[in-house]
């Protein structure tokens, strides 16, 4: 039986694909040594004359010849890492951070993506991280504007109980007016926190499981200041604060007319306070 009639498509088809895989170990294995030498040739040529260099020895512009210089830096010594890519394939992932690049493959199955795939699903994790960026400087100031308002509140409520004790009046109405104003800050941020979404675009089919922990704890950022625990707290300090007010003006009503009275009671406040201070 000749040759001729042993040969079929599968057989064919086999060694198509053995000299497919060989040509691109060839020509990343090429890559990786001009990418070497074109290194080594930088070092040794003067300054500003790299790309006149480069036009008049090997023809590369300056473009290709770093494509070379990167592929030699970033795969060198790791060849196993690229060795089943094109070499199309091992520049486009030169666009992942070189600690994420193994987790990339691994996740996306590089080796059965068309070199287009591969270049799309690159931007699309490009511009999920900016988007992700954004949202993360955007929680950020929020929650420094949020700590300096209720910053702010805490001490003008401090502020505001001192001049209520030493009877400052127009202390007292002009801290009230301030502390009602920031106040009312605070709610509007809080509503404006509430009402934004944190929401990034689906660029991608799966997002990276990193990017969703980054996302979950910035719509838990977002989420706090406008718990109902949160409200009813500054409600029920603001009342706490008010009440007390009241308790030490009428301690002095009673100090004027009946001392005896006046420490009996003093005693129990203090008592009170006491105890509260050990529940905290």
């Amino acid at each position: 039986m000749s040759e001729l009639t042993t040969r079929t498509p599968q057989v064919i088809a086999a060694e198509i694909r053995s000299i497919d895989t060989q040509t691109r170990e060839i020509v990343l294995r090429s890559a990786i040594e001009i990418g070497k030498r074109l290194n080594e040739a930088k070092t040794l040529v003067p300054h500003g004359e790299w790309g006149a260099w480069l036009e008049a020895n090997v023809h590369y512009s300056q473009s290709t010849a770093n494509n070379f210089m990167r592929i030699a830096e970033e795969y060198g010594s790791n060849f196993q890492a690229i060795e089943n890519l094109s070499y199309t394939k091992a520049l486009a992932l030169l666009g992942v951070p070189a600690e994420e690049r193994e987790q990339f493959v691994q996740e996306h199955d590089v080796e059965k993506m068309s070199a287009r795939e591969l270049q799309q699903t690159i931007k699309e994790k490009k511009q999920l991280e900016k988007e992700l960026k954004k949202l993360q400087e955007a929680a950020e100031k929020e929650r420094k504007e949020r700590e300096a308002l209720e910053k702010r509140v805490a001490q003008l409520q401090d502020e505001l109980l001192d001049a209520d004790i030493n009877g400052n009046d127009a202390e007292v109405q002009r801290l009230q007016k301030e502390l009602e104003e920031t106040q009312e800050k605070v709610k509007q941020l809080e509503a404006e926190l509430n009402a934004k979404p944190l929401d990034v675009p689906a660029v991608v089919e799966k997002i990276p499981e990193e990017v969703e922990r980054e996302l979950a704890e910035l719509r838990k950022r977002a989420a706090l200041p406008g718990n109902a625990a949160t409200v009813k707290f500054r409600l029920q300090f603001d009342q706490l604060v008010a009440g007390f007010r009241d308790l030490l003006g009428t301690l002095n009503e009673i100090q004027a007319t009946d001392a005896e009275t006046y420490e009996k009671y003093r005693g129990a406040v203090r008592g009170l306070i006491g105890k509260m201070a050990e529940n905290l």
